[in-house]
């Protein structure tokens, strides 16, 4: 039987803080669930309603509608809730493209990118220290659950570009069209922040700025910045 401790637990971890003293994060839903569970993430505890069938997802917890309510983060729970050990962070890959975000901060906006490096294959996904955090609730959610193929690290972003081998391609509305820019078969992609775009610091790094043409004579001021990786990945995959 679920105790009291436990679902205070469980619903504490949507907050960043909680999750990070736990090192815990939650999922919802048996796609998101089981795909983190294929990928070989460490389950802490899994919960379900009675009515669910759940045989193939291993030891589960049976828990009454009102229960999982009450853990869930969302209006109507459905069903499934995973708690997951946060996985410790691995050596950064530089054998293939990675993306990397600069104080992107709406959730939706994340977790749709992670979306996006898994359909393009980008293993490598980094963020700045300001960056949402990516086992928010939301964020997961708009993952649709890419988030167990895709290796996540927050770092000091201004230390690893200066550091970094690899060329780095600032976005900005000045550069390059991405249309006819040749791009090398490995490289980094610095995504800016939704309202303020690269910073000052990034700006001063990056050699290699490059753009979104527009076409339009009347048109929107810039691109949602997940709109905008999504092109920019597009172009970087069939070059």
């Amino acid at each position: 039987m679920v105790t009291k401790n436990q679902i205070k637990l469980v619903a504490s971890l949507q907050q960043k803080k909680y999750r990070s003293q736990h090192k815990l994060f939650v999922v919802e839903g048996a796609k998101t669930v089981t795909e983190l569970l294929d990928a070989g993430f460490e389950p802490f505890k899994l919960f379900a309603e009675d009515s669910q069938n759940i045989k193939s997802l291993g030891p589960v917890e049976m828990v009454s509608k009102t229960v999982l309510k009450q853990m869930s983060s969302l209006v109507n729970p459905n069903g499934i809730l995973g708690v997951f050990h946060i996985p410790d962070g691995r050596q950064i890959d530089t054998d293939d493209w990675t993306v990397a975000l600069d104080t992107v901060r709406d959730p939706g906006n994340l977790g749709t990118i992670i979306r996006l490096c898994d359909w393009f294959g980008i293993r490598q996904l980094i963020c700045s220290l300001d960056t949402v955090d990516c086992y928010n609730p939301k964020v997961l959610q708009a993952t649709m659950g890419s988030i167990a193929r895709v290796e996540i690290a927050y770092l000091d972003l201004p230390k690893f570009l200066n550091e970094t081998m690899l060329p780095v391609y600032g976005t900005f509305m000045d550069g390059e069209a991405i249309y006819t820019k040749q791009l090398p078969p490995k490289g980094i992609l610095v995504m800016g922040n939704e309202g303020n775009g690269i910073s000052e610091e990034i700006n001063a790094i990056i050699k290699e700025r490059i753009t979104i043409p527009q076409f339009g004579e009347n048109t929107t001021e810039s691109l949602n910045v997940a709109t905008a990786t999504a092109i920019f990945l597009n172009e970087i995959r069939r070059s």
